[in-house]
């Protein structure tokens, strides 16, 4: 999976807004430059993994929702990935699939 960084950094802006937090306070959180913060919302700059995680935490959000654009907890979580992974199999495959689901949903 290649990361999007202007989608990540879109996620980013729009989630840290919604909480209602500056650029400002994102940037002295990570003890960074507003500049840094700017960058990475407009996908200019890459983020690392470690910044993204203490950035995820401030904005109160999971780091795979910003990376995907998907909670975990959403039900459509990982539809797109299942339906293409499927796509690749047989019929047969397919139904054992299907079977393989019902069976764990029945026997949580």
């Amino acid at each position: 999976m290649d990361i999007n960084y202007k989608m990540l950094g879109s996620r980013i802006k729009a989630k840290r807004s919604s909480v209602k937090k500056t650029q400002e306070q994102a940037a002295e959180f990570l003890n960074v430059s507003v500049s840094y913060i700017s960058q990475i919302e407009r996908g200019v700059t890459k983020v690392s993994l470690d910044t993204l995680a203490k950035l995820a935490g401030f904005i109160e959000t999971d780091i795979a929702e910003l990376i995907t654009g998907t909670s975990v907890t959403d039900k459509r979580y990982m539809f797109a990935e299942t339906n293409s992974n499927m796509a690749d199999l047989s019929p047969k495959e397919r139904q054992m699939l299907n079977d393989f689901m019902k069976l764990l949903k029945n026997n949580r």
